[in-house]
């Protein structure tokens, strides 16, 4: 089980430019009040602007094929670096995706042909936030072969069953279409960093919003996924921006992503 307490555009997306894969600098924060965790990611220098469509109403099934900009995010390599900024740190969301005429919404994509899960997406504010008690998880996402492995002297299981939108923010327990196969850093701390301010912005703020999609980056049939990239964005204040890419790594285990098997070995050198 999870540790976390939790758990765009329509049509074609636009030409991008070509991929410069080097990792540089230092990005910022996560808020306008910073945040430790943001200060030590460095930027996928990349043009990728872009991200898969999403709606405020229903969803679409979907297939495995994927737009440019996840294309590429899948394509990265894990260097050491779990957790770098994509577009320098700026969420790419419209004027219309951030829209409140509506109020508050959280949708989540069909599963695609083969079973995984796709895109999350919302308009968060407090509403959303459950008053119950969280349930126990005990679906299994595909991929979905845990093992218990000891690195450094402790103990653990390698996987979580990993929210795409936390617990947390729009309570959602066994829900398929917001549940992943995830490495125990992906879930804390990678995403519980970024989603743990966006709770406390709604919850000081119960008057905003915050624009949130999380989409899991698969390369090509794998049935894990080799990272997730998570973007939020307040609407009325200025309090909540970032646009991330957090790799499916846990040091000391290299992960076959086709099946979701594993051993001890390098996550750098995972196949």
């Amino acid at each position: 089980m999870s540790k976390r307490y939790r758990g765009r555009r329509r049509g074609k997306v636009s030409i991008y430019t070509a991929i410069a894969v080097t990792l540089i600098g230092a990005v910022g924060a996560l808020s306008s009040q910073g945040n430790p965790t943001a200060r030590k990611i460095t930027n996928l220098a990349t043009s990728l602007v872009g991200s898969s469509s999403s709606q405020q109403s229903g969803s679409t099934t979907t297939t495995p094929k994927q737009s440019v900009a996840t294309k590429a995010l899948a394509n990265q390599k894990y260097t050491g670096t779990q957790i770098v900024a994509v577009n320098h740190n700026k969420p790419t969301f419209t004027k219309a995706e951030l829209s409140t005429k509506k109020g508050a919404w959280a949708t989540y994509g069909d599963l695609d042909s083969l079973n995984r899960v796709t895109t999350a997406n919302a308009l968060l504010s407090k509403s959303t936030m459950p008053t119950a008690k969280r349930q126990p998880l005990y679906v299994s996402p595909t991929g979905w072969k845990n093992k218990a492995y000891t690195v450094n002297g402790k103990k653990g299981y390698l996987y979580n069953r990993s929210h795409l939108i936390g617990y947390q923010l729009t309570g959602q327990n066994n829900n398929l279409k917001n549940l992943m196969t995830g490495t125990r850093s992906l879930n804390d701390p990678g995403m519980t960093a970024y989603e743990n301010p966006v709770a406390s912005y709604l919850k000081s703020h119960p008057s905003d919003y915050v624009r949130y999609q999380v989409q899991p980056v698969f390369r090509g049939n794998e049935l894990v996924a080799r990272g997730v990239h998570m973007q939020a964005k307040s609407v009325k204040n200025t309090g909540i921006s970032y646009n991330v890419y957090i790799f499916n790594i846990q040091a000391g285990v290299k992960i076959n992503y086709s099946t979701g098997t594993s051993q001890y070995g390098d996550p750098a050198s995972s196949f």
